[in-house]
């Protein structure tokens, strides 16, 4: 088994505490509207949708449709801090056991936001996952951020 992390920063026009509501807050509901191409439903299994909940995501990725499952470890409204485990699913390569991402939003200099994405990759054996690979999940969650930023940028009420 190993463990390989990676840091990923990404930046919104958006203020953090608006998109951390509607990212992460509201986010079961928000991303199917907004986002269908990527996010189609968000189902609690278990829980009550808070910390310990576990959720069944339904995804379409490049024409592929798909879940995973995932336990949300941590919301922390006050430091804007969010940490999920994907736990099993169609995301999860074969080599791969678990996955944890940690989002951590805070203000940039311009008004908007900084958002540092730690993800850390816990596979199966001795495989490994690459920077290339890590680099490519990435890509896709940036492209929903910035849906999600266009809805906030359209509907200025929204969220504050």
């Amino acid at each position: 088994m190993g463990v390989f992390t990676y840091e990923h920063v990404n930046s919104s026009v958006i203020p953090p505490a608006r998109l951390f509501k509607a990212l992460i807050l509201d986010g079961d509901n928000l991303l199917p509207k907004v986002a269908p191409q990527s996010v189609q439903s968000v189902e609690i299994i278990e829980g009550d949708g808070g910390v310990g909940s576990i959720r069944k995501v339904n995804f379409s990725d490049e024409g592929k449709v798909g879940s995973f499952i995932e336990k949300i470890e941590t919301v922390d409204q006050e430091n804007l801090v969010f940490l999920y485990t994907i736990t099993q699913g169609d995301l999860l390569p074969e080599k791969v056991e678990k996955v944890s991402y940690e989002t951590k939003f805070s203000a940039s200099p311009d008004g908007g936001s900084s958002l540092k994405n730690i993800s850390k990759y816990v596979t199966k054996g001795d495989a490994e996952i690459t920077q290339a690979e890590a680099d490519a999940g990435n890509e896709k969650a940036v492209a929903v951020l910035k849906v999600v930023e266009a809805h906030l940028l359209a509907n200025p009420g929204a969220y504050n």
